[in-house]
């Protein structure tokens, strides 16, 4: 499939094969079905991606607590959050295979033998293990479906030590673990994933004024990412597809090559988290203002981002085709705030050892100051300039004879392709 400007999923997986963005989780035993490895570029998109999100809705905010919880948690967590009785698919079974699907991937047969499936039931996703050496029923302990969890577990801890007034939130990014009956399209759905939520506590008669103001920051980070706002669609969940404990959601979907799907949620969850936990738990988990005494249990607004498909979505966006010079190429139209490449550094010509040397010194001062800098001196110029096109590097920054005599260089836009002359000591301001 292909998305309307003609990018397909086979696109996208070769260049960020080729290019050091995505590998097939361990590839070279055959892989792993709903895994995938970050190479050393996708890592530097990913890491920018989460960077800027913890800057916008942490740093840069006064009302905002970030913290990183266990992975593994008590299981009484899951039972109180309604995991363990309802976090489930509907799920078919080939009475010929054995092969499981879910019954929207399939039709009336088995895609696998054409066998017949047995009747529809349900398939619990969380991952279960045990922790410690006895390997019972009172060791089980899951890895986490959502970050959401270690966050509520935590309010009474950031209530204690830091005593906020509402409203405030509870800020995570971490792994996350679904056992997905069938993982597919690339990136988008996985088994081991990546998220970045916030639970934002509100006065209970203030959710919708706050719900309000989540929907306009999310379209404010997505538009910081690069992502055009066309591509980009609301999807106001109705009541029976709603999460048990939301009152309301919106999806905000993204036009990928396989279609219009999720890319990130915004959900008012009520008071159910922070009342379920404290009913299980006995631990009351309330808000109280030091000031009037006034106490009750907070609301929930959360603003949910899965990184992996933020990726994709990203990938997809900056994929462009088309001629420069008279030449057919592809490039990544990234944002330069996300881009894994700031600048590339090479020589005019690797064989003189005059502009190799100023070309290194060049690069070594900058990467001083800007870290995300690449050097490149494989292959002529013109290929430096299509590899870094591919990978989506906004600027390349050449070290030619004019510079031994002027110490300026030529500094090459990605996207129109033009050059202009830049002092050297102008260049770390441009960068950073």
């Amino acid at each position: 499939m292909q998305s309307e400007s003609g990018v397909t999923m086979e696109k996208i997986v070769s260049l960020a094969k080729r290019r050091g963005f995505i590998y097939p989780g361990s590839e070279i035993y055959g892989g792993l079905a709903g895994t995938w490895d970050y190479g050393p570029l996708g890592i530097e998109l990913k890491n920018n991606i989460k960077n800027l999100w913890w800057r916008l809705f942490v740093q840069e905010r006064d009302d905002m607590y970030g913290v990183d919880a266990a992975i593994l948690m008590n299981p009484r967590v899951w039972e109180a959050s309604g995991h363990v009785s309802g976090f489930s698919d509907p799920l078919v079974e080939c009475k010929k295979c054995k092969r499981r699907y879910r019954p929207d991937q399939v039709e009336k047969k088995c895609p696998e033998c054409g066998g017949e499936f047995g009747p529809l039931r349900q398939f619990n996703m969380m991952f279960k293990t045990h922790i410690g050496a006895t390997g019972d029923e009172s060791s089980i302990v899951y890895l986490r479906p959502e970050t959401a969890g270690g966050m509520f577990v935590n309010f009474k801890n950031i209530m204690d030590s830091f005593h906020p007034r509402l409203p405030f939130g509870i800020a995570q990014t971490g792994k996350a673990f679904r056992n997905e009956i069938a993982p597919r399209d690339f990136l988008f759905r996985t088994r081991e994933f990546e998220q970045m939520e916030v639970e934002y506590f509100v006065r209970p008669e203030e959710w919708e004024s706050n719900f309000e103001q989540w929907r306009q920051e999310t379209y404010r980070y997505i538009a910081m990412l690069g992502i055009p706002r066309e591509l980009v669609h609301e999807l106001e969940v109705p009541e029976n597809e709603r999460a048990h404990y939301s009152r309301r959601t919106i999806d905000f979907e993204f036009d990928f090559p396989f279609g219009r799907k999720e890319l990130a949620g915004l959900a008012y969850r009520t008071d159910f988290d922070l009342s379920a936990h404290s009913k299980e738990s006995g631990v009351e988990l309330s808000y109280q203002n030091d000031e009037s005494g006034e106490k009750f249990c907070p609301h929930v607004i959360e603003p949910s981002y899965g990184v992996d498909r933020l990726v994709l979505a990203i990938l997809t966006a900056a994929y462009v085709e088309d001629e420069l010079g008279g030449e057919k190429r592809v490039y990544l139209k990234l944002n330069p705030k996300i881009a894994p490449v700031s600048a590339a550094v090479f020589p005019l010509l690797k064989n003189k050892p005059e502009l190799v040397s100023k070309a290194r010194e060049v690069y070594v001062s900058l990467k001083r100051e800007v870290p995300q800098i690449m050097w490149d001196d494989n292959g002529n110029i013109g290929k430096r300039y299509r590899r870094q096109d591919e990978i989506g590097t906004p600027a390349c920054i050449t070290i030619d004879f004019q510079t031994l005599e002027d110490d300026t260089v030529t500094v090459r836009d990605r996207d129109t392709g033009k050059q202009e002359r830049v002092l050297i000591a102008d260049l770390a301001t441009r960068f950073a």
